[in-house]
Formats: C-alpha cells, structure tokens, sequence
C-alpha cells in the first residue's frame, strides 16, 4: 500500500484550488498558509521542500520555537488568538498577525512596533457570525474599530479574517463569506489611512474552495495538507 505524503497532500490541495479559481473566473493568486498547530519542526521541512512557503501559528509559544529551529526558511503567520503580553515576542518576527480584533491589543502592537521601527502588518478578525466560542470583532463595530485605531502609526491593516462555522451549510457559509466581501468593499471606499484590502484571509480544510469561490486569497489548512491530529 502506498503511503501518501504531504507532497501528495500538497498536490491534490492546489488541484482543489485551481478548480475553485476556474469555477469563479479567478486567474489572481491564492496564498497558501500550512496551519502547523502541533507538527514538529522535521514534518514542517518537509512541507517545505514541497513547496509551502508560509506557515502559520495559534500559538507564540510554538511560534518562537519554529522561528528559532527553521529561520528564514518560510513565512510566518500568527493566526491565533493574541495576547498583549505576548506581542513582544513576534511583533518583529511575522509577516503578519491575523487576529487583531480589540483595542488593547492594538495598542500593544503599535508600541511594539514602534521600538522596532517597524509597521506591523496585521488582519482584522471578525467574528461574522457572531459565534461565542469565537474571538473577533462583530460586523456592526468594525468601521468605528479602524477609525478608532487611526491614531496608531506604526499598524497597518492589510485585510481582513475569519472563521466560519464548521458546518456542511454551504449557503451559511457563503453568506459568511459574502458578509466579509462587503465588508472589505466597504472599508476600501473610505480611504482611511494605512488601510488596504490586500488580503481576504478565509476558508479553511473544510471550506476552502467555497471562499475562494467567494473572494479569498488567503487561505489556511492544516488538517488536509498533515492530516489529523490529536490536540
């Protein structure tokens, strides 16, 4: 019996992909990040080799070991939850945080940001539906957030994030993921400062193809690219 790699994997991913793009009329790019929440260091290397150029971390604790052991190898992404007593640790270190969703911590990556006289690229996570188990922010607070935060110098907003429930309601996904479409409209005809839409950071293992059908770029698998795992 043949045993699938995560080349394999990694494959049939960007077949799933392309398939999505030509479904939707797309020819832009999708960016791919590896969620390598528990994955060794010697599995991510070979993911690597195949051709991953971004991973992407729930937690800085396993992100700094990773930074630390893999170095410039790849991309790193914070896509978790972020506290503001962490920030110090990867604010220099990532390409950029996922999970900006409340004031204090933007004020602790603008400082951060500032010791290293760097602009911290980061997403807004929104919670679109509005799940407790869920961090982000609701649909209605996101426009008075950015205006909130305008104050701040050394953040850029460069997108926008969520997760969408896990469920097989394809129609309540798509309303999710059309809610963050509008959204990203919306914001990009205010014209705020160090604000784009660069990025669309939605669908995961299970969902993926329907956000890229809807307007992702940005997308994050762990589960079909090293299979399950036991958290």
């Amino acid at each position: 019996m043949l045993k699938i790699t995560i080349r394999d994997n990694l494959l049939f991913i960007n077949e799933r992909i392309e398939k999505a793009k030509i479904k939707s009329g797309r020819n832009d790019e999708i960016k791919l990040i590896a969620v390598t929440k528990t994955v060794d260091v010697e599995t991510i290397n070979e993911a690597i080799n195949a051709g991953i150029t971004d991973i992407g971390e729930n937690k800085v604790q396993e992100l700094e070991k990773k930074i630390a052991l893999l170095n410039d190898r790849v991309n790193y992404h914070m896509i978790g939850y972020l506290q503001s007593n962490k920030v110090k640790y990867i604010v220099n270190k990532v390409d950029l945080i996922h999970s900006l969703d409340r004031l204090s911590l933007a004020k602790e990556i603008d400082k951060r940001a500032k010791e290293h006289n760097i602009v911290a690229n980061t997403l807004l996570q929104i919670n679109v539906a509005e799940e407790e188990t869920k961090s982000g922010l609701k649909v209605c607070d996101v426009i008075p957030f950015i205006e909130e935060i305008q104050q701040f110098t050394n953040i850029g907003i460069r997108g926008l994030m969520t997760i969408a429930p896990l469920t097989d309601n394809e129609n309540l996904l798509r309303n999710v993921f059309k809610t963050m479409v509008n959204i990203k409209k919306d914001i990009n005809s205010r014209r705020y400062d160090n604000v784009s839409m660069n990025y669309l950071s939605m669908g995961m293992t299970n969902d993926f193809e329907i956000a890229i059908e809807e307007g992702a770029n940005l997308i994050r698998v762990g589960t079909g690219l090293f299979g399950k795992r036991n958290y």
